[in-house]
């Protein structure tokens, strides 16, 4: 078992380095070929519109080394990323390390909370519609899936604001930072996977409940409660958590899009606003640390198949 954690964690270590890679050359690229003068736009977020001119572009190109070869600026990035240097933003001159980690733990509050809303909404209706299959709570849930999946997250989400706060004015529309704020963001991001682990759910415990095994503990007479808590739950869990790791993944994805809409501070709201500002520090440092975080993600739910799926186990045993 300590082998194969191993393994997965070596596995996981090698992505991670590959994804900082492809990520930094992929976005330094990417952001150059974009049209329009850098440097003006960076002038822009420093300043505003309305006070550059080709003077202050001139002097941020020359402050900031803009008119270097474009390898000797990716060099100089990818020389320091092995010290964590993600250096200094082009528009706020602050670190962009530090900005990251009050952007991150913004984002990874928000991914939170959707996947709670996901697994509360999505997992009652999974075992409720796996009791009966093909019953009405099973096509109910069906339904449910396709309604969900059919409705982008930016149209969920207005959809919720003009229900919840221009109709019923019970939530505010955008802000960060508080419990009220935090509501409808999270329920555009829960709502929209929401039908997908209710579907995944009932499939895993009908699955489950037809095993050999489940099906052997009934006939030693153990109330059905029993034989749900004790064979049903733990098995399901082995087959849905993996999939919930997928869908948090995609939550990271779909943060670009939420925060944006809602304004939430985390980094899918830096990343769109380095893009427009041509900020290519906070770009790159964004985009990488978006990327890092899928690559944990992933690992941990590595880690959690291991610790639910007694399989490894037996094989090691047997070995």
């Amino acid at each position: 078992m300590t082998n194969r954690f191993a393994v997965v964690l070596l596995q996981r270590c090698a992505q991670a380095i590959g994804v900082a890679l492809a990520v930094s050359v992929l976005c330094f690229v990417a952001v150059r070929q974009l049209p329009g003068d850098a440097a003006y736009r960076i002038a822009a977020g420093r300043y505003g519109y309305d006070l550059v001119d080709a003077a202050a572009a001139d002097g941020v190109r020359a402050e900031l080394g803009l008119d270097r070869p474009a390898w000797q600026q990716l060099l100089d990035w990818l020389a320091a990323l092995p010290r964590l240097d993600l250096g200094a933003s082009m528009v706020t001159a602050r670190p962009v390390a530090a900005e990251l980690a009050h952007h991150l733990a913004g984002t990874l509050q928000l991914a939170a909370a959707g996947l709670l809303a996901a697994v509360l909404i999505g997992t009652p209706l999974g075992f409720a519609a796996a009791r009966r299959p093909g019953g009405v709570i099973d096509r109910a849930t069906l339904a449910w899936v396709g309604a969900v999946r059919a409705l982008p997250p930016f149209l969920l989400g207005l959809v919720l604001v003009v229900v919840f706060s221009v109709q019923l004015g019970l939530l505010p529309t955008v802000g960060s930072g508080s419990l009220p704020t935090l509501v409808l963001p999270a329920m555009t991001l829960g709502l929209s996977i929401s039908g997908l682990v209710a579907r995944m759910t009932r499939d895993a415990v009908v699955e489950v409940r037809g095993a050999g095994h489940v099906g052997f503990a009934r006939t030693k007479g153990l109330p059905e409660s029993s034989v749900t808590r004790r064979h049903v739950v733990r098995n399901t869990l082995a087959l849905v958590v993996p999939y919930l790791g997928a869908q948090a993944v995609l939550l990271v994805e779909g943060v670009v899009v939420v925060e944006s809409l809602f304004a939430w501070d985390g980094l899918g709201h830096a990343l769109v606003h380095a893009v427009f500002w041509r900020d290519i520090p906070m770009l790159q440092g964004a985009a990488l640390v978006l990327g890092l975080l899928v690559v944990a993600l992933n690992t941990a739910v590595d880690v959690a198949g291991l610790c639910l799926d007694p399989r490894p186990r037996s094989r090691g045993v047997s070995a």
